[in-house]
């Protein structure tokens, strides 16, 4: 199989009031197409600004990033612009969707701006959100939704385009506990049909679905998990706990 995202030392820093603060320190990473891979650690080790960085969201200050073979982190802006449209889909803990336009326009919206004639963003919009349980949700605006109905619509917009590559940041952190277990469950169902997905997170049990989870500390990726489920969630479970503790 082949690599869908690689990192070779990738760091990047801050200026904060004249002095110099590291994100991240020389980060070397392969993600397989297909495989759902885990981020997780303490607040401020640098999980966010990785996966900005892996979305083109953000540029390093050193080290290179290749998305589906192509080097993407001396792009300029409007090139790494085009990249995130068109390759890379994201899901945030704050949905951030426009809370002016309706359902359907905030999940048709990317597809339109990636090329898609409104035939065709409004095909995908109708298979999105159906497949995510909320098609009567369409005409609605985000503000009268539940928190797990926007992330639905949230998801259904970071897919609309067919991204190689899904980024989710604390997706479930808004979330009541089904209405977390109800996105992951729809995260998984797109992983099992080819989704590469990297996603950062504090809960543990969200992070036993991933088929590798990666611990950060201090800007670098200090451990890793590979999670075989045929030893069962709860040695899963411990594991990651005792790496985290």
């Amino acid at each position: 199989m082949s690599d869908m995202l690689v990192t070779k030392g990738l760091a990047k820093t801050y200026q904060n009031n004249g002095t110099k603060a590291l994100a991240l320190r020389g980060v070397d990473l392969q993600v397989e197409a297909g495989h759902f891979v885990a981020v997780m650690g303490p607040s401020g080790c640098g999980k966010s600004t990785m996966l900005h960085l892996l979305g083109g969201l953000d540029t390093p200050t050193a080290g290179e990033i290749s998305l589906a073979g192509e080097r993407i982190d001396a792009l300029s802006e409007a090139k790494r612009a085009v990249i995130r449209r068109r390759q890379v889909g994201f899901v945030f803990q704050a949905f951030n969707l426009v809370g002016n336009l309706t359902v359907a326009d905030n999940v048709e919206l990317p597809a339109l701006l990636a090329g898609c004639s409104a035939k065709e963003a409004r095909t995908r919009r109708q298979e999105l959100l159906e497949q995510l349980g909320v098609e009567d949700k369409a005409g609605t605006v985000p503000g009268r939704l539940s928190g797990g109905q926007q992330q639905r619509v949230a998801l259904a917009r970071a897919l609309v385009n067919r991204p190689a590559l899904l980024l989710a940041d604390e997706p479930t952190g808004s979330l009541d506990t089904e209405s977390s277990r109800e996105v992951m469950t729809l995260l998984g169902r797109y992983h099992a049909d080819g989704q590469t997905i990297v996603l950062v997170t504090h809960n543990h049990i969200v992070a036993s679905m991933a088929d590798r989870v990666l611990h950060m500390r201090d800007g670098l990726i200090a451990d890793e998990t590979t999670v075989d489920t045929s030893v069962g969630a709860t040695a899963v479970l411990s594991r990651m706990l005792a790496l985290e503790a």
